[in-house]
C-alpha cells in the first residue's frame, strides 16, 4: 500500500515522503480500517517537527483523524493508533475507539468532525460551562478548530464573537454564524469585543491560537468569565498572570480531550451521539474547504502549518470523487 511516511523531523514539506510499505497489522483490541478521508489538523505538522506531545518512532505516518471502511463494511471515524496514521490507504485503531460515522455527512466531513467538534463540546460545555444568552468569544474562528466552536456555541444559543485574520477569513466567519467579526489585522480586538458587549467583555473565550490572542483575552474577558485553553497555533505559549485572574475574578481552564478518551471513554461516546444528532439536525457542519488529492498531502498538512488556510483540508486516497460515499 502507499503511506505518507516522516523519516526525520522537520517541516511537513520536506520530512513527508510517499511511500510504498505493507499494510499495517492490528494488535489486540484493534481494526484494520481502510481510509476513506482523513482529515488534516495542526497536530499533524507538530507530529512533522517532533513538537508534539507524543513523538512516535520513526518512520510513521502522520493522520490523526479519518473516515474509514472496516473489514465488515461498517462506515466508521476513527483516530488511528500512531505510528500508524491515517495519511495512508490502511491504517490500524482501537475498536473501543471506533464510532460510527453519521449518514448526514459525506466521508470528508466525517473526517473532520470528530477532534475538532469533541474539543469543542468539552471545552465549551464540560469545562466552560456555556449558557445560553452569554458571549462567546472565538480566536481562529475561520480555521478548523475555530469554525466548529463557532457552530457549536450558536447551537447552544450564545452570542458568538469571531477572531479571524484578513478579510476572506472574515467572510468565512460570517457565513459561519458570528455575529460580530473582528479582523486582528485591522481591529483592535479588546477594543471591539468590549464595544460588542456594552463594555461587559465575553462570558467566555476560545483559544486555540495563545500568545497575542490569550494576551488580548485577558483584558476582555468578562465578570466571572471563563478562558478555554485548547492549543498554541501561534507557537507561542502564554504565562498567564494569577494576579489579573485574581483581581478581575475570571477562570482560566484547560482542556487536553485526548484524556477523556482514557478517563470517561463512555463521556466521549455520549459527545458523539450528541453531534450526530447536531448533524441530522442541520446544527453542525463541517467546514471542508479544500478536497485534497492524496498526491498532495504533504502539501496540505504545510499549509495548515502555516495558517494559510480556512476550515479543513481532508485529504482522499481515492482523489477528490471519493468524498461522496
Amino acid at each position: 500500500m502507499q503511506a505518507w511516511r516522516v523519516h526525520r523531523n522537520g517541516e511537513p514539506s520536506e520530512v513527508m515522503r510517499l511511500d510504498e510499505t505493507d499494510r499495517p497489522v492490528p494488535g489486540p483490541g484493534q481494526l484494520l480500517l481502510r481510509v476513506r478521508a482523513a482529515n488534516v489538523n495542526f497536530p499533524d505538522a507538530l507530529l512533522c517537527r517532533g513538537h508534539y506531545q507524543v513523538r512516535p518512532p520513526l518512520p510513521f505516518t502522520p493522520g490523526v483523524e479519518i473516515c474509514a471502511e472496516t473489514e465488515d463494511g461498517r462506515r466508521v471515524i476513527a483516530t488511528p493508533t500512531l505510528p500508524h496514521g491515517g495519511l495512508a490507504e490502511y491504517t490500524v485503531a482501537d475498536e473501543a475507539a471506533v464510532l460510527p460515522a453519521p449518514e448526514t455527512l459525506d466521508d470528508a466531513e466525517a473526517a473532520a468532525l470528530h477532534i475538532g467538534y469533541q474539543t469543542g463540546w468539552f471545552g465549551l460545555h464540560r469545562r466552560a460551562g456555556l449558557r445560553e444568552g452569554e458571549t462567546l468569544l472565538v480566536h481562529a474562528a475561520a480555521g478548523g478548530v475555530g469554525s466548529a466552536a463557532v457552530q457549536l456555541g450558536k447551537a447552544a444559543g450564545a452570542r458568538v464573537i469571531g477572531v479571524v485574520g484578513g478579510a476572506a477569513k472574515a467572510a468565512t466567519a460570517r457565513a459561519l454564524g458570528c455575529d460580530t467579526v473582528v479582523d486582528r489585522h485591522a481591529d483592535d480586538i479588546v477594543a471591539a469585543v468590549k464595544e460588542a458587549t456594552g463594555g461587559r467583555g465575553a462570558d467566555v473565550v476560545y483559544d486555540p491560537v495563545g500568545g497575542p490572542a490569550y494576551a488580548a483575552s485577558a483584558k476582555c474577558v468578562a465578570f466571572e468569565g471563563r478562558i478555554v485553553v485548547v492549543g498554541f497555533a501561534s507557537g507561542d505559549i502564554p504565562a498567564p498572570g494569577l494576579n489579573h485572574a485574581l483581581v478581575k475574578n475570571y477562570a482560566i481552564l484547560g482542556l487536553h480531550w485526548g484524556l477523556y478518551n482514557q478517563k470517561d471513554p463512555a463521556a466521549v461516546r455520549a459527545c458523539h451521539d450528541t453531534l450526530t444528532d447536531y448533524a441530522a439536525k442541520g446544527l453542525i457542519k463541517p467546514l471542508v474547504s479544500e478536497r485534497v488529492p492524496f498526491a498532495d498531502a504533504a502539501s496540505a498538512v504545510q499549509r495548515v502549518a502555516d495558517g494559510t488556510t480556512t476550515g479543513r483540508l481532508v485529504v482522499l486516497p481515492g482523489g477528490p470523487e471519493g468524498a461522496t460515499r
